[in-house]
């Protein structure tokens, strides 16, 4: 073989492993370093090598800018540029929005193209002055009265990221957006079709499907691989499976959609000696130690509750529920998410998510399975980032 097809064979497998190479997206949130130890989560916590993709969450918009409020924003952003220094292939990227923020605090920004204009101008400032690759827009969740609105100030930001990529010779900024599981929201909130053109990909917000919030309270696991036995009607809707077939079927690429896997479980207290899924429940499971929310557990404090628990691991849904007294706790351990990843090499999906490695066991004390267990165990089966 002459050097010439050598190189070029070299420059093709290249290009075929460049293609194969899986996100690993990690959020990390800035309510977490308010936390107690072992919770006490700084920026200093994160190994630059664990995540392909870092999200900062969550920043907020204030008189049509995207600010933060942190308050230890200088701390931030020097260790953002300690961790880009160890790692340059590592990007990181700035979430606005969230849970809390909501759909109203995207208006009135949305509301006008004069409104958006200066927001998408302070967003590139700030993410390049910052040392930021891109903005993950974090709606949760558009109606269906805003989402013209929402695909609209997509398509400018990605028109906007080009043009600054042009003018300043840089890498052009990233465009993701966090986005709803939910048949009914995904149906009201996008179009699918633009979104799928002007995002680099979506963070698929693939858990919540059951919880405390629900009428008639009884017991659902967080995040279900796969439908449950007991799923009838709208509920057949609540799983991974479903959720990411959803999306691909309305138009999302399948290397588009990054697929979210949760560190933390939905827990119940319940309200009767049956401890099986779809058992009633009379509230929201205890609040964990440290988090401090009733309802949700953080894994490091799941591994402390698994302690003289009795787990059952549902065959149908692919995920773990645990039970000690009356409380019950639906979460991912390394068992399932190892095969969520391999659910979603299958599907040729773009990677995975993780919300949020914060609530994973980072500090490797409360599991005994080493710093981030379930961040590591989906990385290990991802393989090449």
């Amino acid at each position: 073989m002459d050097q010439k097809s050598l190189w070029a064979g070299l420059v093709v497998l290249m290009l075929l492993q460049r293609g194969s190479a899986y996100k690993l997206v990690c959020y990390f949130t800035n309510w977490s370093q308010d936390r107690q130890e072992p919770g006490k989560f700084t920026p200093e916590n994160i190994d630059p090598f664990l995540c392909s993709h870092l999200i900062y969450s969550f920043a907020s918009i204030s008189n049509n800018k995207v600010i933060i409020n942190d308050k230890n924003e200088a701390m931030l952003y020097q260790t953002i540029n300690s961790l880009k220094t160890k790692n340059p292939k590592l990007k990181i990227l700035l979430s606005v929005g969230g849970y809390l923020f909501g759909s109203k605090g995207f208006h009135p920004m949305v509301d006008s193209s004069t409104t958006r204009l200066e927001f998408i101008n302070s967003v590139i400032l700030f993410l390049r002055s910052h040392n930021l690759d891109g903005l993950d827009v974090s709606w949760i969740y558009p109606d269906r009265k805003d989402n013209t609105q929402f695909a609209m100030l997509i398509h400018e930001l990605a028109e906007a990221f080009q043009k600054d990529s042009v003018k300043s010779t840089k890498e052009r900024l990233l465009l993701t957006s966090g986005v709803s599981a939910g048949r009914q929201m995904i149906d009201n909130s996008y179009q699918i079709k633009k979104l799928a053109d002007d995002l680099d990909f979506i963070n698929l917000l693939s858990f919540d499907f059951h919880g405390s919030w629900e009428k008639p309270l009884v017991t659902g696991h967080n995040s279900p691989l796969r439908k449950g036995q007991l799923d009838r009607g709208t509920s057949s809707y609540y799983n991974v499976e479903y959720a990411v077939g959803y999306w691909i079927h309305k138009g999302m690429p399948a290397e588009k959609v990054i697929m979210g896997i949760p560190t933390y479980g939905h827990s119940f207290t319940l309200a009767s000696a049956n401890t099986a899924i779809g058992a009633p429940a009379s509230s929201s499971g205890a609040a964990g130690p440290i988090t401090k929310s009733p309802g949700d557990l953080a894994y490091y404090e799941i591994c402390q509750f698994l302690q003289g628990a009795k787990i059952t691991r549902l065959q149908d849904q692919q995920v773990p529920y645990a039970v000690k007294g009356n409380q019950w706790v639906g979460y991912d351990d390394v068992e399932s998410v190892e095969t969520k990843v391999q659910f979603l090499k299958n599907l040729n999906l773009g990677g995975a998510m993780i919300w949020s490695i914060d609530q994973d066991d980072f500090t490797g004390k409360s599991c005994n399975k080493g710093p981030y267990p379930l961040v590591q165990a989906v990385k290990r089966n991802l393989g090449s980032l």
